[in-house]
């Protein structure tokens, strides 16, 4: 096991981080996306350093197929556009950069500092970058090219022991950034790793933090719930600390309000899970079924509706009520669309496809 060192202000070595080498960690690099590997090579060969970060490397220690691989490096955003013709400069506040390969997005960020706190978007090195990531879990860092594990924060036996922990101070962590709350559930309820006390009942007393966050935040953070294949575990996990109030308050009230209901909003995110698993590149309509099903069912009695109202009235109700019920969540409207016309075919209510307009053929405008 090697050491990585820094120096404090008076010049002295400060031991810093552990350093796992390839015979002391389980990584096989045959495991790695090639097109990762070869955007870390590239910013290496430009002079800059870069490794794997984050939930990607966390899943090659515990032998799981990442989703995605991150990478940070301490090279700009406009060095890295230079470099990778194939790539754009996202974000407004905080610049990073996606590397496209065909359908495949690598992100790519620059170390970041710890002057503003844990939320600033001043550039850094690696020793600052570490202290602004939320869990021991995702704050390791992996390069693919030397083989080395580089743990600042003890993230590699927390992985093995199988708990959360905090990088961050608790009096500060979800402060700064309440959306960590649901982030913790998710790496719980996706990982197997227990949340400690201290940290489960700071996540209760703390999650009133969550009112205030944009709809979009909040969107971004239940499309990745529904779409992960284990939204049956956060959702629970969610449900016990107070959190699930702040994503889907209609549907939570519902469930406190009806058992009825809640076993079968359950019994649904579980068949959604699957349904995901066996189908991961289905579109979201497909997966807002399994959210709605149930309540649109118990909306009216159908037999009775259907003789005395047309489709496209019941449509227009319905659609109406449903994108009231998931507020905040905003998906878009055709996937919405598509969900509730699946619905409602189940109760053989079936709305018409709308038209598209016809676009002006260039002999309309020709004289005849």
């Amino acid at each position: 096991m090697l050491v990585r060192y820094s120096t404090d202000e008076k010049g002295r070595p400060v031991q810093k981080a552990v350093v796992y080498t390839r015979t002391e960690h389980n990584i096989e690099k045959k495991d790695i996306d090639p097109d990762a590997i070869y955007v870390i090579e590239c910013l290496k060969k430009n002079g800059f350093d870069a490794y794997l970060v984050g939930g990607a490397v966390r899943d090659l220690i515990v032998g799981k197929t990442p989703k995605d691989f991150d990478i940070v490096t301490d090279a700009t955003p406009s060095r890295i556009k230079k470099i990778f013709r194939n790539s754009r400069i996202i974000g407004k506040r905080f610049r990073l950069v996606h590397v496209f390969f065909g359908q495949k997005i690598f992100e790519v960020s620059t170390f970041r500092s710890t002057c503003d706190g844990s939320v600033g978007n001043v550039f850094g090195t690696m020793d600052e970058d570490v202290m602004r990531r939320d869990f021991t879990l995702n704050a390791l860092y992996y390069d693919p090219v030397k083989e080395h594990i580089i743990d600042y924060v003890n993230g590699v036996n927390d992985i093995k022991k199988g708990v959360v922990t905090p990088v961050i101070p608790l009096d500060r962590i979800f402060i700064e950034d309440p959306v960590r709350m649901l982030r913790a559930i998710k790496y719980s309820s996706t990982t197997g790793c227990r949340l400690p006390w201290r940290l489960k009942r700071r996540i209760c007393k703390s999650s009133q933090l969550l009112s205030p966050i944009s709809p979009s935040r909040l969107t971004e953070e239940l499309l990745k719930i529904i779409n992960g294949a284990h939204s049956y575990e956060i959702v629970r996990d969610a449900m016990e600390t107070d959190l699930y109030v702040y994503l889907q308050p209609a549907a939570t009230n519902l469930m406190l309000e009806d058992k009825e209901y809640r076993k079968k909003y359950f019994e649904n995110l579980k068949k959604l899970d699957q349904f995901t698993k066996e189908h991961p590149d289905s579109r979201l309509g497909e997966k807002l079924y399994f959210i709605l099903t149930d309540f649109v069912e118990g909306l009216t009695d159908w037999k009775m509706e259907i003789k005395e109202t047309s489709p496209s009235e019941l449509y227009k109700r319905t659609w109406t009520i449903c994108r009231n019920f998931i507020l905040p969540m905003n998906p878009q409207r055709i996937e919405l669309d598509f969900a509730i016309r699946k619905i409602l075919q189940n109760f053989g209510v079936t709305v018409k496809p709308k038209k598209k307009k016809r676009l002006p053929n260039k002999a309309d405008h020709q004289d005849r």
